[in-house]
């Protein structure tokens, strides 16, 4: 297939390009490398992917998806089979800083995809939600059928507004849609801004971590590839109209267009402290702990039902948050190392 991957120099991004041209994809990758974490990481896993053994399937274009005419001009040349649209102003506490962001990439940029995917036939449009949809929810585990009606920062709701849009264009134009709500990713090659990142620069250069809540969040930190996984079986199996979808008792996951959403998790939420004494144990060396109050726009707590994924594509993850956080240390010591 010829595959439109947005953001294909992230975390995800990246991982699932990977595998794409893997498996004997065509992959076309997009992405404007800002500048809002370290460029090099960026530059860093296109390199990998440049060198990969079926990079000849690999092609990147450096592009904004908030650039309209650039957009349209894309798909009308690459006539792309399905879309995986990844790229998106990322961070909760970014967007309590800098909301306008959100709203040129996670809105603008998710209508011109959408509108490249109407007018030249896309046959499945697989896209990135997130668990900080679920805002105030304090229902455990997070479902699909729960209201997420109450985002508690502005990338929750740009988020929710993305799952809005699709089902529009699902219902109004045929264009089959899923969703998929992250659960805190991680693992090698990922964010800087991300937890396990931050935490395992200042452990080993010898300086405080902050500590939210007092440690006491819970998070289901879901692996790479348990999330890559959860992707692929989603882009295969191009979603259909739930026949079933009763308006009068509506399922906030399903309709009657071609149109979905799911939870990507582990589904075994992890105490923050136990987070960090694993990552300890990992890099054989104590954390100094700067113990802090709730931040804005955070939730005490993440957790996952995947039932419906599992139930549907067969979804299963599989890694251990020791050997997630162990292959994450060995990737950040080769990555930093003063010989690398």
């Amino acid at each position: 297939m010829n595959i439109l991957v947005t953001g294909v120099a992230g975390f995800i991004g990246f991982h699932v390009a990977n595998y794409l041209i893997s498996r004997g994809d065509t992959v076309v990758g997009i992405d404007n490398i800002n500048d809002y974490y370290d460029v090099k990481l960026k530059e860093g896993r296109l390199d990998q992917l440049y060198s990969a053994p079926n990079a000849h399937l690999f092609n990147f274009i450096k592009l904004d998806v908030a650039d309209k005419e650039q957009i349209a001009a894309l798909f009308e040349k690459e006539k792309f089979e399905k879309v995986i649209h990844l790229a998106a102003q990322a961070g909760v506490r970014y967007s309590i800083e800098n909301p306008h962001a959100y709203i040129d990439s996670n809105i603008v940029g998710f209508m011109n995809i959408l509108e490249g995917c109407r007018h030249n036939a896309v046959k499945h449009l697989v896209y990135a939600s997130s668990s900080s949809v679920y805002g105030a929810n304090e229902s455990m585990p997070f479902s699909v059928t729960d209201n997420v009606d109450h985002p508690v920062s502005l990338y929750a709701a740009s988020k929710k507004a993305n799952e809005l849009m699709a089902h529009t264009y699902s219902h109004l134009y045929d264009l089959p849609t899923t969703g998929l709500r992250f659960f805190t990713v991680y693992g090698p090659w990922g964010r800087p801004d991300m937890a396990l990142f931050k935490f395992t620069k200042a452990i080993l250069q010898d300086e405080a971590i902050k500590v939210f809540n007092y440690g006491n969040h819970r998070r289901d930190f879901t692996y790479i590839d348990d999330i890559v996984n959860g992707i692929i079986l989603a882009l295969d199996q191009v979603v259909v109209g739930d026949k079933t979808w009763n308006g009068k008792k509506p399922n906030p996951s399903t309709s009657k267009a071609p149109w979905k959403v799911y939870n990507i998790g582990a589904q075994t939420p992890v105490n923050l402290l136990a987070f960090i004494e694993t990552l300890e144990l990992a890099l054989g060396k104590n954390a100094i702990k700067e113990l802090l109050p709730m931040q804005a726009g955070d939730v005490p707590d993440t957790y996952a039902d995947v039932s419906t994924l599992a139930n549907d594509t067969g979804y299963n993850p599989k890694t251990t948050l020791q050997e997630g956080i162990g292959n994450f240390v060995s990737w950040y010591n080769g990555f930093y190392s003063p010989d690398a």
